[in-house]
């Protein structure tokens, strides 16, 4: 998916971290938590009901590959999977990894506390693990 056709607000807040079988993967640019965005590649969707089952599956697919990768990459005490749109009404899908010792801490990361957007070398270290997980192959 091309950034242009991501809500605005995606394009401010998340960086583009690669794409999967059938979403265009972001990085939400928050260093205080470990937080993937799945933006499914159909165009005009707001809700997870109006993907085809093939899509659905394909994008289950997708979040569970983000689950895995979030896991091996940190050891989260909690992931959370939300699909909320409030906000944004493109269909996205967030992945956050959680720690009984982030900042947030039990409660909801949104609105808490202001992103911390990561500095240069994090950013670039960050999205070198995701890239490797997504083509191994490639390091």
């Amino acid at each position: 998916m091309l950034q242009s056709k991501l809500h605005p607000t995606l394009v401010k807040d998340c960086i583009p971290a690669g794409s999967l079988s059938a979403c265009t993967l972001l990085l939400m640019n928050d260093s205080q938590y470990p937080w993937l965005i799945l933006v499914p590649d159909r165009p005009g969707l707001k809700d997870l009901d109006e993907l085809t089952e093939a899509d659905a599956t394909l994008v289950q697919a997708d979040i569970k590959w983000a689950c895995q990768a979030l896991r091996t990459l940190f050891q989260p005490d909690k992931l959370n999977v939300a699909a909320l749109g409030n906000m944004v009404p493109q269909l996205h899908i967030h992945v956050i990894a959680r720690f009984a010792s982030d900042r947030a801490w039990p409660k909801p990361v949104w609105g808490l506390h202001p992103p911390a957007p990561y500095d240069n070398e994090t950013l670039s270290d960050r999205l070198s693990q995701i890239k490797a997980l997504i083509n191994p192959t490639k390091r």
